[in-house]
C-alpha cells in the first residue's frame, strides 16, 4: 500500500524505521501521526500535510510539489521539478 507521499511502503527504505504509512484520508492517519511522534520524536511531515489538506496522496494535491515535498523525503529536487513542469504544461 502506498503512503501519503505516494511511495509504496514495501519498497521504501524508511519502512523499517517508521513501520509503514497510509493515505492521508484514512481515518487512522491521525493516530498514525501520534505513533510516529512517539517512535521518532516527530510526525511524518508528508502524512501530516496530507491529513491537514484532506488528500489521500500528495501527488493528488493541487499544491504538489510544495515546500514540504522539497524539504522532505522521498523525492529528489530533480523529480519534483519534473512534476512541477508537467503540471505547468511545459
Amino acid at each position: 500500500m502506498p503512503g501519503a507521499c505516494g511511495i509504496a511502503c514495501e519498497v521504501c527504505g524508511f519502512k523499517d524505521m517508521c513501520g509503514g504509512c497510509m493515505p492521508g484520508t484514512d481515518p487512522r492517519a491521525p493516530e498514525r501521526l501520534e505513533k510516529l511522534k512517539q517512535m521518532l520524536g516527530m510526525p511524518c511531515p508528508m502524512l501530516e500535510c496530507a491529513v491537514k489538506n484532506k488528500v489521500d496522496y500528495c501527488l493528488r494535491c493541487e499544491k504538489f510539489p510544495c515546500d514540504i515535498a522539497y524539504q522532505e523525503i522521498p523525492y529528489s529536487k530533480k523529480v519534483l521539478d519534473i512534476f512541477k513542469k508537467f503540471k505547468e504544461g511545459k
